[in-house]
């Protein structure tokens, strides 16, 4: 039988480092990221890019790399407010990826949120989940049983009936696990740092 061709993800040929960038889409796009509290340490941290291709004009690209640094998803995320569709993915699958794997330290806490956004925010050793839940069946989930990795959960409140699931699957393996009170912001993203660290060490 014929294997299927390998699916061969790429940025857009024009990607260029938001940290690089200049003109006036490069401005408007670190204006947008900096209003929302990231420095410049985080732009070239999470190598957030833009792009000229119709498809991705008035949008921020964030790339993510497994171990090996091979490109294994991006997402894009529009700063034009009055744009409907916010957030555009790649075509890879998010459940057989773990966004920026080359950042993390298994032996470590490590934090799962919802958004790409709110990883930032919460430091390093962050993972997003790209949405609101996290089967056991997925790559990230593997790998945190794997290396026996303690789990601190920060979801959004909206999120507390798919919060309770991952819990759930979590306890089942015998992970580690904490929850941090979200309670008072709309997300991760919103909370202030120090904030999210004095309630990371409540939790």
């Amino acid at each position: 039988e014929e294997k299927e061709p390998e699916y061969i993800l790429r940025l857009p040929d024009d990607f260029c480092l938001l940290v690089n960038a200049t003109g006036r889409l490069g401005s408007i796009a670190n204006s947008y990221l900096h209003k929302r509290g990231l420095t410049q340490n985080d732009l070239l941290r999470y190598k957030i890019g833009i792009s000229n291709e119709p498809e991705y004009v008035n949008r921020i690209i964030i790339p993510s790399f497994c171990n090996n640094m091979k490109l294994n998803f991006f997402l894009s995320r529009s700063y034009d407010e009055k744009t409907i569709r916010k957030y555009k993915n790649c075509d890879a699958q998010k459940t057989k990826i773990i966004f920026n794997e080359y950042l993390i330290d298994w032996t470590k806490p490590l934090t799962i949120v919802e958004g790409v956004f709110d990883a930032i925010a919460a430091g390093e050793n962050a993972i997003p989940v790209l949405g609101s839940t996290l089967r056991d069946k997925t790559k990230l989930f593997q790998a945190i049983a794997l290396n026996d990795t303690p789990v601190y959960l920060a979801f959004d409140q909206d999120a507390e009936k798919k919060t309770g699931q991952i819990i759930k699957n979590m306890l089942y393996y015998d992970i580690e696990l904490y929850k941090i009170d979200v309670s008072g912001f709309e997300d991760i993203a919103e909370m202030p740092r120090r904030v999210l660290q004095t309630r990371r060490e409540m939790a």
